[in-house]
């Protein structure tokens, strides 16, 4: 049996979390902490006892995300449960910058950094209501993809997210993006609507963010991951940090290949996938994607305790 350790992205993140983990584990608060003093932030705080409209904006969210699958990482290998658990690191957007943290490419300090240039490169990007993202449920890729290429008509709409067979997100001009709401419906989609985002994410929309991305990237170290890290927007394993610098400038950008990634993990042996960090969104999309698969969601020390005893 081969297992993937996963990690979330954005929309899993919830007030209290890593709380629990922190309390039970010395190596869990050390990540609070660390990442804390990085960015010069008492995030902890507003992570565990503040209001979510502030830890969602997207600034906030990736590195509290970031913090919170770490947590749980350093959790388990406190219970002696490591790296050399795992085939594959993978990560849903933000989430891969957890996945370089787990596999040793990236310093949890510095990943911290990363994400808050990253979200607030994202977040001014493009003007606020300029942008728009939406679901588009019960469609497959190919079907998703034909909405969004006629609802374009000349400006930007694209897939952003594919999730799993039958979960696309489309991104762009916010005109084009309602357009494909609409012909989503018409396509026959069980559902199409607009998500509650802050900026169109995963598009060409984020040229400028990716221009940013670069620039803070070639400041940082990032070393050969320990273990293979299978890339949003390559589908595939990545070995080697020179690339996987170039990977994440192409992600700002790019489309978030989850269905494509996970297939190929199934298809490397993978059985079992561990989604470490807040929620069980992965757990979800992965199971739609591979009824087979096993799943386990680790954001607790009960969690941890459960993976340790398995």
């Amino acid at each position: 049996m081969s297992i993937a350790f996963v990690f979330p992205g954005q929309g899993a993140q919830t007030i209290g979390m890593g709380r629990e983990l922190a309390q039970a584990y010395p190596a869990a608060k050390a990540v609070f902490d660390e990442v804390d003093a990085a960015l010069g932030q008492d995030l902890s705080a507003l992570i565990w006892e503040g209001d979510i409209e502030t830890l969602t904006l997207t600034e906030n969210a990736q590195p509290a995300l970031m913090a919170t699958s770490m947590a749980a990482f350093r959790a388990l290998e406190a219970e002696g449960i490591g790296l050399e658990q795992a085939a594959f690191v993978a990560g849903h957007s933000l989430g891969e910058y957890s996945a370089l943290c787990a596999a040793g490419s990236l310093s949890v300090a510095d990943a911290a950094r990363l994400l808050r240039i990253r979200g607030k490169a994202m977040q001014s990007a493009v003007p606020v209501g300029e942008g728009a993202m939406a679901a588009l449920l019960g469609l497959s890729y190919e079907q998703a993809a034909e909405v969004a290429r006629k609802a374009a008509e000349g400006e930007v709409c694209q897939i952003a997210n594919e999730n799993d067979p039958a979960q696309n997100v489309v991104s762009g001009s916010k005109a084009a993006v309602e357009r494909a709401v609409v012909l989503a419906k018409e396509a026959g989609a069980k559902r199409a609507l607009l998500l509650p985002v802050s900026a169109p994410f995963h598009c060409a929309l984020m040229a400028p963010a990716a221009t940013e991305m670069a620039a803070a990237l070639a400041d940082v170290q990032i070393a050969d991951p320990k273990v293979p890290v299978v890339a949003n927007v390559l589908a595939q394993s990545v070995s080697a940090g020179d690339v996987m610098r170039s990977v994440l400038v192409d992600q700002v950008t790019g489309r978030v290949r989850w269905r494509s990634s996970v297939e190929w993990m199934v298809a490397q042996g993978v059985s079992e996938f561990w989604e470490i960090g807040a929620g069980k969104a992965l757990s979800g999309m992965i199971r739609r994607i591979h009824r087979e698969a096993e799943t386990r969601s680790i954001g607790t020390p009960a969690d941890v305790v459960a993976a340790k005893e398995a």
